[in-house]
């Protein structure tokens, strides 16, 4: 695969994004699309095959494309315009494997008619285009953050219009991901990490174009808010203004989605000029938490909201899919019971175990940092959330892969598993994870177990003395 010419990869990977847009078209996402789909429905609906047949190998396409220049990329001006490239298909397009547009134009219609989304699903008010929105949160709190959730009043106020709404959420998406393209460089160098490699592995993959420019998902705007507060916090350590700045740039990311605050405290050890030490850790860390902490409560108060986000999380645990390792575990244990005429509901002990390892992890990888690269473990901190959390959708990966491609040396871990969440859901959102619960549950757990098995013996091989010649 070493052998084949970028200009072959560019025109690949483009028919790719094209056959992803005509299915978008013939059976996407649509405001008027069955909200309880299956495979089989689509398959024998009208279009079913050739739908079927485009997204899948426009996806495939579009993750061998990229996967081939993963190491290799000619530039970085050459990554820019070829992954500019590979989205312009998306800009047209209905939304692709999600119904969340709908969900965000719902939630923006009750904040602007004076409804808090934290205490009152999009049902109550009632949303003027609740038929296109997905039954199971139509009645669930908003687990958005305040910065978000203003900016979809904001946005339902402004249009008035379902479709409108959805045209300026892709704006605000393809906003992130301009920003993220800008700030990345900057992380990338502080790394040692080629430019081009880190744009392309961010920016070019299967899951930008179908769910952050096409989906419209609001973790464009987190990740893209993130990367330049991390690019400011880096660019200027030991000076309190730009720290400050820094960390107003990361609080009005968690704003967006409170998953960012797992950078911030890596964000401060990057801050530290010299050594770290409590009293440079004070010194140059305080700007950047007081500032993010600042900033996401000021918004809170000021939109005249409160902490209803955090029920809104817990409801994401309604949706069990293997694709989440905690889930799969707790899935097989149900499994391997239920020969012996045992009924058990494992879920909320393995998802529980997963949370507090999570914890550790976290505390971990900080004491890690101090004296070691805080971006990279920011990055690794920002996987461990991906990986045990109780539900993992595609989009989220990209939380984690883009601080993966401006600090990792080695690519294909990540690399692999961003070709592997590509094809989680069809063009219209269905979930293939629910259909393929009892063969995706067992091989999640079996993946674990390697894992851990893996890091346990690379743990011990690394505390072994080195012997003497």
């Amino acid at each position: 695969m070493s052998g084949v010419p970028h200009h072959l990869v560019r025109w690949t990977g483009l028919a790719g994004s094209i056959m992803l847009a005509v299915a978008a078209f013939l059976g996407g996402a649509l405001p008027n699309g069955d909200l309880r789909p299956t495979p089989l429905k689509i398959w024998q609906g009208p279009y079913g095959p050739l739908i079927i047949g485009l997204w899948l190998f426009g996806t495939v396409a579009m993750a061998a494309a990229w996967w081939v220049l993963r190491d290799r990329v000619p530039s970085a001006r050459w990554a820019l315009v070829t992954a500019g490239l590979w989205l312009v298909p998306f800009l047209f397009t209905p939304p692709l494997g999600s119904r969340d547009a709908y969900a965000y134009a719902c939630q923006g219609a009750s904040y602007s008619a004076g409804i808090n989304p934290y205490e009152f699903g999009v049902s109550t008010l009632p949303c003027p285009w609740l038929d296109t929105m997905s039954y199971i949160w139509r009645d669930t709190p908003a687990p958005y953050g305040p910065l978000f959730v203003v900016l979809s009043g904001a946005v339902v106020a402004a249009t008035g219009s379902l479709f409108a709404s959805i045209a300026l959420f892709r704006v605000i998406a393809v906003a992130g991901v301009l920003l993220t393209a800008a700030c990345l460089p900057v992380l990338a160098r502080r790394c040692g990490v080629p430019v081009g490699r880190a744009l392309w592995l961010a920016l070019a993959g299967p899951l930008v174009g179908v769910h952050l420019v096409s989906g419209v998902h609001n973790d464009a705007l987190m990740v893209g808010l993130m990367v330049a507060g991390l690019a400011v916090v880096v660019s200027r350590p030991g000076r309190p203004w730009p720290l400050l700045a820094g960390g107003l740039l990361l609080g009005m990311a968690a704003g967006i989605k409170v998953t960012a605050l797992v950078v911030v405290p890596f964000a401060a050890l990057a801050a530290i000029v010299g050594g770290f030490s409590l009293r440079a850790l004070l010194r140059d860390g305080t700007p950047v938490v007081g500032g993010a902490v600042a900033t996401l409560l000021g918004v809170t108060f000021a939109a005249g909201l409160d902490f209803g986000w955090i029920t809104g999380l817990s409801h994401g645990n309604e949706v069990i899919a293997w694709t989440s390792p905690p889930t799969a575990v707790g899935q097989t244990v149900g499994y391997l019971v239920l020969p012996f005429g045992l009924h058990v509901d494992a879920l909320p002990v393995t998802r529980g175990i997963g949370m507090v390892v999570l914890a550790a992890l976290l505390v971990w990888l900080w004491f890690r940092a101090r004296t070691r690269d805080p971006l990279w473990h920011a990055a690794l901190a920002l996987t461990a959330t991906v990986a045990l959390a109780p539900l993992f959708h595609p989009w989220y990966w990209f939380w984690p892969l883009v601080l993966l491609a401006a600090t990792a040396q080695h690519t294909w871990w990540f690399s692999a598993v961003t070709v592997f969440s590509a094809f989680h859901v069809l063009a219209d959102g269905t979930g293939l994870p629910r259909y393929t619960k009892t063969v995706g549950a067992p091989l999640m757990t079996l993946l674990v177990i390697g894992v851990a098995v893996y890091l346990v013996r690379s743990a011990r091989a690394a505390r072994r003395p080195v012997p003497a010649d």
